[in-house]
Formats: structure tokens, C-alpha cells, sequence
């Protein structure tokens, strides 16, 4: 239990907790208004789980006074989560090699016991989300996609990935349930708040305008501040985002059904036989599900205007994943992962910190898509299976 000793030793650090304790308070007192509901760093700007998650918090630390239990909460969560990630490798027969690099992040440990971040538990429910895709249990995976999404909006960055798996691996009637029920707890979880101020709830809590400041970014401090704020900039960044998801899309995510672009939308007009149904379903294997939505978790945080040292929670799970993915030696995977997190350990960031961070999430994204290059839609069946799908395909 070292982080909970570290935790102990460590009880004072400045957080955010606060903050979060200050906006639970107001909720349990009966503010409705999300628009009203303000802490110590700002307005509330995260969805309605957050506010569930740090009020029952606020009632079992004493009101946030007790900060030790928290991090030892926290410690449990970051223990739990990284049995998680570590079953998320294995399904997707990641090798044993990449497992201390899952273990070892300095700034990762300080996101979760230091600083107690909601992004915590965000990144938690996205691997909760891939370890039930991967096991085929689409309706917990996308209870747990949507409860994520509703702790931290950061997560809808992954949110194409999961569309693309729910269309191939079920038949569409199925995926549309699935898609509904994600909009579903989307709504159950607002219940709250929607009939007091629905239009400040969406507002707030999904804000895609806010202004971000610039002597807090990690990854564009080697841009000019001017440049960094400019309009411009942000329109170059989505459409980098857009121009990545659609090459993406287009050269391997659909690699399940073996369709062009243009055949994957027909199909959805026109659905497949059962058993075309079947043999694409098939073809969307764990390892599928883990890049797929790694790596559109990457394209959005490589295009993101700023990313803040607690968004290195998505990163740090992801990284030896991709870079496994990209094929690269493992000494050169444990060479990248050496200089990210020397990245995000520099405090505040500098031109050469940011750099390395935007250079190492470009390796992740285009390393992935140029090393699933020749990958076979079948590559990861069980050798049965394959078997199976060929003598179909014949």
C-alpha cells in the first residue's frame, strides 16, 4: 500500500477536491440551477455523474474534510481500474512486456491520489466500456460508455469508435438500442436538473466554447499565445480531428465488414443477410475494440485546443497499447513512453515539454494506423473461428 502511505504523507496537497466538495454541498442543499452551482476554481462544468459521484463522497468524508479517507478511495480506484486495464491487455493478447509501463507513471499516480480528479473516474467507465465490448456485453458497455460520458464530456471523443463497433459487431436494429440507451442515461442522470434549467444543464455541462488559457496547456505551449487563442487555430485543430476520424473510418475501422465507405452507409439502408451479419460481428475481436477506441480517443486529444496535466489519465493506459499496436521495437516503446511521461512531469510546461507530449500522441495516432496497415480483419480469431468465417466467405 506505498501510494497510500505517499497519500498520508502528502494529505495537504492543493486539489481541486475543494472545489468539487464546494459544488456537491450546494446540489445536497437543494440548488437545482446548474447554472448557480459554483465552486472555489469557477462554475460547474461537468455532467450530472460528477456531481453523483463527489456528492455521495462529500457524504462519506465527513464533507470533504476528510481528505485521507478520499485518497484512500482513490487509491483503491486507481487499483481497481488498473487490474481492469491489465484484463483489457490480455483479452487483446497485448504482450507481458508492455505491463510495467501500466504501472510506473509518476504524473498518473498524482492524478488519481493527489489530486482526485473526476477524470479518474471517467477513464475508469471507459474501460469498463472496452473490457464489456470486448466480452461482447454490449448493453453494460454502453451503460458504461454513457455514464462516463456523463462524468466527463471528454469522453465523446471516443465516441465514434464506439458507433462504428456497435454497427459492425450487431445487427442494426440492435446498435440503434444500443445508441438509444447511451441518449437514455444521458437523461436519467440530468432528471435532476432538466426540468429546473434544461438549457443551462446542456450549456454547462456540455460547453464545447470555452475559452481555455493559455499558461495552462500542456501540449501547445511552443505556439505563440496569439496563435494559440485565435479562431483560426481551433477551426486548423477540428479540422484536423475531422480529416484523422474520417482517414481513419475509411482505411481501417471498417475493416470488420470488408466494405468501402460508401458500402458500409448502403448496408445501412439495406442490412446484410444473418449471415454477412454474423461473419462481420465476428471480425470485431477485443484487440479491434481496444485500438479502435484507443485510438480515437488519440486523434482527439492530439487536435485537442489544451489539454490539463489530469488529462494524461487517457493517455497513460493508452500509450503502450498503441505503440504496440504501431509495431514498434520495444525498446523504442519504452523509449517513447520514457519521453511522454518526462513530458507531462514538467511543471509548469515548457516549448520542449510540449513538444515532446504533441509529438509523442502524433507517433501514437499515425503509428497505429500505419502499423494495423496489413492487419487482417481476422488476424485476432480464435484459429476455429477463422476457420469458420473462411469456409462462409467461400
Amino acid at each position: 500500500m506505498e501510494l497510500h502511505k505517499r497519500g498520508i504523507e502528502l494529505a495537504n496537497t492543493e486539489i481541486d477536491w475543494e472545489a468539487y466538495m464546494q459544488q456537491a454541498s450546494q446540489y445536497l442543499n437543494g440548488e437545482r440551477d446548474y447554472t448557480m452551482i459554483k465552486g472555489g476554481t469557477g462554475p460547474l462544468v461537468y455532467p450530472a455523474v460528477h456531481v453523483a459521484i463527489y456528492s455521495l463522497l462529500y457524504k462519506i468524508t465527513e464533507e470533504g474534510k476528510n481528505i485521507l479517507l478520499a485518497q484512500a478511495a482513490f487509491t483503491w480506484l486507481y487499483l481497481a481500474i488498473l487490474m481492469l486495464v491489465m484484463g483489457c491487455y490480455r483479452k487483446a493478447k497485448a504482450p507481458p512486456y508492455l505491463f510495467p509501463l501500466l504501472v510506473l507513471s509518476k504524473r498518473l499516480h498524482s492524478i488519481f491520489l493527489l489530486r482526485l480528479f473526476n477524470d479518474c473516474f471517467a477513464v475508469g467507465f471507459l474501460f469498463v466500456a472496452i473490457y464489456a465490448y470486448q466480452h461482447r456485453i454490449f448493453t453494460v458497455g454502453s451503460v458504461a460508455y454513457s455514464l462516463g460520458v456523463g462524468t466527463k464530456m471528454s469522453l465523446l471523443l471516443a465516441g465514434p469508435a464506439v458507433g462504428i463497433i456497435l454497427l459492425q459487431a450487431l445487427p442494426l436494429r440492435r446498435a440503434l438500442s444500443a445508441a438509444f440507451l447511451i441518449s437514455q442515461v444521458q437523461f436519467v442522470v440530468a432528471m435532476p436538473f432538466l426540468p429546473v434549467n434544461a438549457r443551462g444543464y446542456l450549456s454547462r455541462a456540455f460547453e464545447f466554447s470555452r475559452q481555455f488559457l493559455y499558461k495552462w496547456t500542456v501540449n501547445w505551449r511552443f505556439v505563440d499565445e496569439d496563435i494559440f487563442l485565435s479562431r483560426e487555430f481551433a477551426m486548423v485543430l477540428i479540422t484536423a480531428n475531422l480529416c484523422l476520424l474520417s482517414l481513419f473510418f475509411a482505411t481501417r475501422w471498417l475493416k470488420p465488414s470488408g466494405q468501402s465507405v460508401q458500402g458500409f452507409v448502403s448496408a445501412l439502408w439495406n442490412p446484410p443477410s444473418p449471415l454477412a451479419q454474423q461473419q462481420t460481428s465476428l471480425c470485431v475481436t477485443p484487440s479491434f475494440v481496444m485500438t479502435t477506441i484507443l485510438s480515437a480517443m488519440g486523434i482527439g486529444l492530439l487536435c485537442a485546443r489544451s489539454l490539463h496535466y489530469q488529462f494524461y489519465a487517457y493517455i497513460a493506459w493508452a500509450t503502450p497499447f498503441l505503440l504496440w499496436k504501431a509495431r514498434l521495437h520495444p525498446v523504442a516503446i519504452y523509449a517513447v513512453w520514457v519521453a511522454q511521461e518526462w513530458a507531462w512531469n514538467v511543471y509548469p510546461s515548457t516549448k520542449a515539454s510540449s513538444m515532446v507530449v504533441v509529438g509523442c500522441l502524433f507517433i501514437q495516432v499515425m503509428g497505429v494506423w500505419w502499423g494495423t496497415g496489413n492487419e487482417s480483419p481476422n488476424e485476432h480469431l480464435p484459429i476455429d473461428m477463422r476457420s469458420h468465417r473462411q469456409e462462409h466467405a467461400d
